[in-house]
């Protein structure tokens, strides 16, 4: 389940598609994004559908101060309406490239089912966001170099610490329905974070998804699968069907420790590639992306 990220591996991938001009990767980031978010919202007040049946929302950015520094974020929900109520709370987790528009697309589709989704920047320690603008110029402007030291910081203490942080603003928030459960969800490395989030927390988060995860099962003492005894979550484990192939035993061994701790979890390979489910990403699969949220929107529904 891609528990390292093999940086030749990647180098060989985004040379495939590094040399599309950023107009034309900006239009497949787009095509799918549209595919993505037909059922979204729009932002402030504006509905991106029927005015009738469709939500708007309310999207922010805010700061947060943690135990490391000021963290930069993006609140969305749905705006005040008839109901003028919280919503149950879901944290996302943003793959390497960080967060940009293609995390706040996603975000927007979830808060207008009746959540409020808050969107961290992991980098925020050496960077705010965006660091990039999308998988592009992360793939051509040496994304890899520039976040190999950023990335050494987000260790499990770290993103439990953000994760106490994030929690407790939250639930000082609005808009978030503090009677009900927290969700957590991570793309590439912040499938780990989510299952972090759930340890950390675990009288708040109880709905954790992760999504081409990398590093879930590792020797490391706070491997992500040795802590699932300490949450009280349910769990989403969707792997890249490449992943796999590297190594078929990892999910396995997730779905074991899951098993062994009490924990429900539903651990399954996806037909798509790592990084299926962004809508920027250069192997975005509609299908099985569609897939994974349907999936998503299961878990979040027990919260």
């Amino acid at each position: 389940m891609c528990d390292t990220f093999d940086l030749e591996e990647m180098t060989r991938r985004t040379n495939g598609w590094r040399d599309v001009n950023r107009r034309q990767f900006g239009a497949i980031g787009a095509a799918g994004a549209a595919t993505t978010l037909a059922a979204c919202s729009g932002v402030e007040g504006v509905s991106a559908g029927d005015a009738d049946s469709e939500p708007s929302l309310t999207e922010a950015a805010v700061s947060i101060t943690t135990a490391d520094g000021t963290m930069d974020a993006v609140l969305i929900h749905p705006a005040s309406g008839p109901k003028n109520e919280g919503y149950p709370a879901v944290i996302m987790w943003p793959d390497i490239a960080g967060l940009r528009d293609a995390k706040k697309m996603m975000a927007r589709r979830t808060a207008a089912e009746g959540y409020t989704v808050l969107i961290a920047n992991p980098y925020y320690r050496d960077a705010p966001a965006p660091q990039f603008a999308d998988f592009a110029d992360f793939g051509g402007n040496g994304g890899w170099d520039k976040v190999t030291p950023w990335r050494e910081k987000l260790n499990a203490e770290a993103i439990m610490r953000d994760t106490n942080t994030l929690v407790a603003w939250l639930d000082t928030q609005d808009s978030v329905d503090t009677a009900k459960g927290i969700g957590t969800e991570g793309y590439c490395m912040g499938g780990p974070f989510t299952v972090w989030s759930a340890a950390a927390e675990p009288a708040r988060v109880k709905a954790a998804a992760s999504f081409h995860g990398g590093g879930l099962v590792t020797d490391a003492a706070m491997s992500p699968h040795k802590l699932l005894g300490t949450s009280t979550a349910s769990y989403l484990i969707a792997v890249g069907q490449n992943d796999d192939a590297k190594d078929p035993q990892t999910k396995a061994t997730f779905a074991e420790a899951a098993k062994a701790a009490g924990r429900d979890a539903i651990v399954d390979v996806y037909a798509a590639d790592h990084g299926w489910t962004v809508p920027d990403s250069p192997v975005y699969d509609k299908a099985e992306a569609e897939r994974a949220y349907a999936a998503k929107m299961v878990l979040y529904g027990g919260l």
